[in-house]
């Protein structure tokens, strides 16, 4: 056999290894693929693989049988966290009614008034409480609606909302944005986004700022708040993160849940992305919250100007 024929022989066989290798290999490329989106928290995907029977094939199916055991199971939870809604929020809002229809009356002393207004405070905190619950359980469980979201936007009407308390606890409120799209949630990241803003203002001191910044980096989408306040060591900055585990200054807070900062990691991470907080200088907090952005990441994204929010909610150009 002469060298054209061996070449010849060579190619047909490197031919036939690599079809036979691609057949083999193309079935786990696919099954990884779906893993990959799966992980992103799609749960309706499966595989579907269309081979012949065997070992690949069994394990496909089996991928697929899992897949609609863990569907099912989230869908259960989901349907869950709804009825719990309704069943903890009932009675409360009838207490409320009840209150309010004893306060009301002609009649009522006012001692009955104060002892209302005490348990209507109790009954919103209440109800702030377990909206907190169901937004952590949410966030945990899994993302329903993913669209396009402009974190500059949701930071700009967060900000016209948080004006009057500002305003109130004479806090300077300033923002620096520049459009950032993300997609995700728009109800769960606009909650990230006023948690961190109302913590910002709520834990502050009278006098003292808060910096919102909102860019676009080779990393994704950064939300910055960094505001004044007590100092803060840095071993104690994971106790904010855990739920209901509050530093011993905010304990007192009757406006506070102890779920601001866990339900804005735990949204985070259920966008893929990850929070973070460090101590400032001086005092007071540093939180970012990083999410990635659709499609290749500009090095550097366009930006607006940074327009001041002053405490009583007026921008200045």
């Amino acid at each position: 056999m002469d060298a054209a024929q061996l070449g010849a022989v060579g190619a047909m066989a490197t031919t036939a290894g690599w079809l036979v290798a691609g057949r083999l290999v193309r079935p786990l490329s696919v099954i990884s693929s779906t893993a990959e989106r799966i992980a992103g928290r799609t749960l309706h995907r499966r595989i579907d693989l269309q081979a012949p029977a065997g070992e690949v094939k069994s394990l496909a199916d089996s991928f697929d049988s899992m897949l609609d055991r863990l569907d099912e199971a989230f869908a259960g939870q989901s349907r869950f966290i709804s009825n719990a809604a309704h069943e903890l929020k009932t009675p409360i809002a009838v207490h409320r009614t009840l209150v309010e229809v004893a306060m009301n009356r002609s009649d009522a002393p006012p001692e009955v008034r104060r002892l209302g207004e005490n348990l209507l405070a109790v009954s919103a905190r209440h109800e702030r409480l377990i909206d907190a619950l169901l937004t952590l359980a949410r966030a945990e469980n899994s993302l329903t609606e993913l669209v396009p979201v402009d974190l500059a936007e949701l930071a700009e009407s967060v900000l016209d909302s948080a004006a009057a308390d500002a305003e109130r606890r004479e806090v300077t409120v300033a923002d620096q944005v520049e459009p950032g799209t993300v997609t995700g949630d728009p109800v769960l990241l606009e909650q990230v986004v006023r948690n961190l803003v109302d913590n910002a203002v709520r834990y502050n001191r009278p006098g003292g700022e808060v910096a919102v910044r909102v860019s676009v980096g080779r990393q994704g989408a950064e939300v910055v708040v960094d505001n004044t306040g007590p100092v803060i060591a840095a071993h104690e900055v994971p106790v904010l993160f855990a739920p209901f585990r509050r530093l011993t200054d905010r304990v007192g807070s009757a406006r506070g849940s102890g779920l601001g900062l866990s339900i804005v990691r735990a949204v985070a991470r259920a966008h893929g992305g990850e929070a973070t907080a460090q101590p400032r200088p001086g005092g007071g907090l540093t939180v970012r919250v990083l999410l990635p952005v659709p499609g290749p990441t500009p090095a550097v994204a366009p930006g607006r100007p940074g327009r001041p929010l002053t405490g009583s909610g007026s921008r200045r150009r």
